[in-house]
């Protein structure tokens, strides 16, 4: 095809649901957001045929189920096992992790390759503070049960917000270690309740109070941990780096994976191949845009393949060049 899919394989972050148990402080205001009417919510039959149009027709091979949280999708399972029966190469899914423990079984049965699982502090009373409300204990049980499951590599994500979790970098580190999982360090980024305005440029509200660059994650973690770079895959949002505590202690001397994605100060909008649906069918080919296409509409008006792909085509060609992420919609609502 000679469209702006054409480059090569594009990856999907398909949201199911815009729900979430969790008020995290960088995603949701604390009384929580109205939800949308269950008819704007797109059915399961017609995320399956969007992603039958971009696997046909512009080779998708990637999908990453997202919400809200997923798992509060009523017969998540079920979807998990039509995207599977359709030959999707990496099906994943990114998780809190809270209701994880009593699904990962199903989902790996289902057909899910791997999980992502939210986790921004190891000490309950912190997880608690940036959650508002979750339960520590569920979400490492979640994790605990995920690699039992056989859901691997698991991956764990870790917002870095200064002066609240900036203090456990090593032992989240020594975690991933010690449990075989990836340690993924997340750049805040100024959308939803921490917009306000501000970037690193022009402080201002909580971004400004609590952005911490990938850069200084990583000099921090080096006085702890000897990080070895590698490779960067193509159209990846991570850079990735072998991790090995000094002296062999803190991970019992084992050598495992951490990344940091550096979002706003290293962004990887040149390769970028990544669309977004959210859960009320509006697709997105970038986070710093407000602009994207309805494609609730199109599904139930009958559009065929070919009206779905021109879409994604021009979902495409909205990427930012300017690179400005500063934007009002949660993330809740676009998809992780």
């Amino acid at each position: 095809m000679t469209d702006a899919t054409s480059d090569g394989p594009v990856s999907l972050r398909l949201s199911v649901t815009d729900r979430c148990q969790l008020r995290c402080l960088y995603c949701m205001p604390p009384e929580g957001v109205q939800r949308s009417p269950r008819d704007k919510i797109l059915r399961f039959e017609e995320i399956v045929r969007f992603v039958a149009a971009l696997q046909r027709r512009v080779g998708l091979t990637k999908v990453r189920i997202t919400g809200g949280e997923p798992l509060s999708r009523r017969g998540i399972v079920r979807l998990v096992e039509m995207l599977a029966a359709m030959g999707i190469a990496d099906l994943a899914m990114t998780t809190n992790g809270q209701s994880l423990a009593e699904s990962a079984r199903d989902l790996k049965r289902a057909g899910l390759n791997r999980v992502n699982v939210s986790l921004d502090s190891l000490r309950a009373e912190v997880f608690r503070t940036i959650t508002r409300c979750g339960e520590l204990s569920r979400t490492l049980a979640g994790i605990d049960a995920a690699l039992s499951a056989g859901l691997r590599p698991v991956k764990i994500n870790v917002t870095v917000l200064r002066n609240v979790n900036t203090d456990e970098l090593g032992q989240l580190v020594r975690f991933g270690l010690e449990s075989g999982c990836e340690v993924r360090f997340i750049e805040l980024m100024p959308i939803g309740p921490v917009a306000e305005g501000s970037s690193p440029q022009a402080p201002g509200g909580n971004f400004a109070k609590w952005f911490v660059s990938a850069t200084e994650v990583l000099v921090h973690l080096a006085e702890s941990f000897e990080l070895r770079p590698l490779p960067r895959k193509e159209g990846s949002s991570s850079r990735p780096y072998a991790a090995r505590a000094h002296g062999g202690v803190g991970g019992s001397g084992r050598e495992g994976l951490i990344s940091v994605i550096p979002s706003l100060t290293e962004p990887f909008c040149a390769d970028c191949r990544r669309l977004r649906l959210t859960a009320s069918g509006k697709l997105l080919g970038c986070l710093a845009r407000e602009e994207g296409l309805d494609i609730r509409s199109l599904l139930r008006e009958g559009g065929d393949e070919r009206v779905l792909v021109r879409a994604a085509t021009v979902a495409m060609s909205l990427k930012n060049a300017e690179r400005d992420f500063q934007r009002q919609t949660a993330m809740f609502r676009i998809g992780g």
